[in-house]
């Protein structure tokens, strides 16, 4: 059975896209210390990420954009994010294994598994290429809007993002459906009228 396991980084954060990755491992090259990308470090993050983007059968990474999130829902939009990555695949899978308790509408028959990311394989492997994506993202945006310490925050909100927002206001990277940036829109458009 060919599986594919998806997995998703940057539901939660203030600011840029959601990614979503979609892997197929090879099951004659197994890559060893596959775990939740949560509890590695980012250099052994990256270090199995180009691993598993040199072993694996297929491996794809996608995105749904900020406008999407606040347009559709952040939900909505991970669910997006995954059947993009699955879309970019070039081998078909039999099943696929989703972290989580959600799974997107697929063709193919899938199951979603709460903590997948700990216990599977090819999802610890999805987990870890959308992390890394991700992180790499932020390190440009901080390029790119230096007066933001995305590169350290990652567009959490935190309290060092919170104040940066604050000093610096918004940008089109953030999600404007989030709280507490939905509550300052609309108390910025209360003020105003």
């Amino acid at each position: 059975m060919i599986l594919a396991g998806v997995d998703e980084a940057g539901r939660g954060p203030l600011a840029g896209p959601v990614m979503a990755a979609a892997v197929i491992l090879n099951p004659l090259q197994p890559i060893i210390g596959l775990a939740d990308s949560k509890i590695l470090g980012a250099d052994r993050r990256e270090m199995l990420a180009g691993l598993i983007k040199r072993h694996a059968l297929s491996w794809s990474i996608a995105s749904a954009s900020v406008e999407e999130i606040d347009s559709l829902n952040i939900l909505q939009a991970t669910m997006l994010a995954m059947q993009r990555a699955l879309e970019g695949l070039h081998v078909q899978p039999d099943e696929v294994w989703v972290d989580g308790n959600r799974l997107p509408k697929l063709v193919m028959p899938a199951r979603a598994i709460v903590k997948g990311d700990s216990k599977i394989p090819a999802i610890s492997a999805a987990s870890i290429l959308a992390k890394v994506e991700r992180d790499q993202l932020m390190d440009t945006y901080h390029r790119s809007y230096p007066n933001f310490a995305f590169h350290q925050h990652k567009g959490y909100g935190t309290a060092l993002h919170l104040a940066e927002i604050s000093q610096f206001g918004f940008l089109e990277i953030h999600r404007k459906s989030f709280n507490p940036l939905k509550a300052w829109l609309l108390q910025q458009k209360t003020a105003s009228s």
